[in-house]
């Protein structure tokens, strides 16, 4: 009775406690299983947002319609299944930016501009396979919703615009829900722009050396520099901007001619506005 031979028995009765384990179970020990399990989970459920315009673009007061595709290997039920809408105004914060708008954030809550629920099915089952359930909607304001107008849908800087589907499969409190979500875009109505040849409104420029605020050659400051032009003020997302530019006078020669476009970003904080600028296209003309 030695520690050592107190080691052996202690080892072989743990040897043979596995052995007649595995003798009278089917199930070997060295095969994985999960630790944890969750009697109400699915297998390889799948559920997904279709609409039936590929671009997801819509604008107001048109229908939007669509279907709710799940994928199933074994019948479930469930509650309901609902649709919503919604729509949100987020400030975002780039990365390395600092300053006013960064000091803001946090305290800017998102602001809710859309929110429509839809019920697409009452209590029921959904078989195994791929089943479609269809759907549709208006896109309006709800009856008490203040906010009578849409905005765009717009992924800036600082300011993200986004409006999201989102179809639940609920299940009830001892089941897990099945979700998804799909962003659609929106666009405000064409016929709201200035269309009209005669009504197009275009805005005269001009650039000398007065007007530049950054260090120019001597020759810039000495001699004569003059470029004019005129741009069209409005347009839509999808229209080319137009303008003309004319080079009237240079002292020094001119080696390219560029056109920058930059979104400019403001929020409205107490009784001033905070203004952030970022390029979005450089084109050489």
């Amino acid at each position: 009775k030695s520690l050592a031979s107190c080691k052996w028995r202690i080892l072989f009765y743990i040897w043979w406690g596995f052995k007649i384990r595995r003798l009278r179970s089917p199930i070997s020990l060295l095969a994985p299983f999960p630790l944890f399990h969750e009697p109400n989970a699915t297998p390889m459920s799948k559920i997904e947002l279709m609409l039936s315009r590929p671009s997801r673009v819509y604008r107001r007061g048109e229908t939007i319609e669509g279907k709710i595709v799940t994928v199933l290997t074994s019948p479930i039920s469930y509650q309901n299944i609902v649709i919503t809408a919604t729509g949100t105004v987020n400030l975002q914060i780039r990365a390395g930016l600092t300053g006013m708008i960064d000091s803001l954030y946090g305290v800017v809550k998102p602001i809710r501009i859309l929110k429509k629920s839809l019920q697409v099915a009452s209590a029921g089952k959904l078989g195994p396979g791929k089943i479609e359930t269809p759907f549709s909607f208006t896109l309006s304001p709800q009856e008490n919703d203040t906010i009578a107008t849409f905005y765009e849908t717009f992924h800036g800087g600082n300011i993200s615009i986004q409006y999201l589907i989102t179809a639940d499969v609920m299940r009830g409190y001892l089941h897990k829900s099945l979700s998804t979500v799909l962003e659609f875009i929106v666009e405000n109505d064409r016929a709201n722009l200035i269309t009209s040849p005669q009504l197009l409104e275009f805005v005269s420029f001009y650039i000398t050396q007065d007007t530049q605020k950054h260090q120019l050659l001597p020759e810039l400051l000495t001699g004569c520099f003059r470029v004019t032009g005129k741009i069209l003020t409005q347009c839509s997302l999808k229209d080319p901007i137009t303008g003309d530019l004319t080079v009237e006078a240079s002292a020094v020669p001119i080696d390219s001619v560029d056109i920058q476009l930059i979104c400019v970003e403001s929020i409205l904080a107490g009784e001033r506005f905070i203004t952030d600028t970022s390029v979005i296209q450089t084109t050489q003309v």
